[in-house]
């Protein structure tokens, strides 16, 4: 794998895709394990990061900025489903106190 220059020191990208490995990880267990609704939005959005890293990893090592833009298009995407998402369980709290997922399931109706 190639090096990266990154603050004059050079590292190994594998490096960088070792650790989105680990974030994804993180966030695909918070999502699988947590009831919070809040929880489960922030794992979610950990792992859209770790695949924003991979992107920027590979676009640097095969010097095509096209995984830069997409990685660019991907957080803004990310920021609007963030706000979006956190405006819904607000309103949702405001409504009921609904601490677990399942409760969410039982507002049908």
């Amino acid at each position: 794998m190639s090096t990266m220059d990154i603050g004059g020191s050079q590292l190994d990208a594998s490096w960088f895709l070792i650790l989105g490995a680990i974030l994804f990880t993180i966030g695909a267990a918070g999502v699988l394990v947590r009831r919070n609704p809040l929880v489960i939005l922030i794992c979610i959005e950990l792992m859209l990061n770790a695949v924003n890293l991979t992107l920027i990893v590979f676009s640097r090592q095969l010097q095509n900025m096209e995984g830069q833009l997409f990685a660019l298009m991907s957080m803004t995407v990310a920021a609007a489903e963030a706000v979006v998402g956190l405006a819904i369980l607000v309103d949702i709290f405001h409504v009921r106190d609904v601490e677990d997922v399942d409760e969410l399931s039982e507002m049908k109706g």
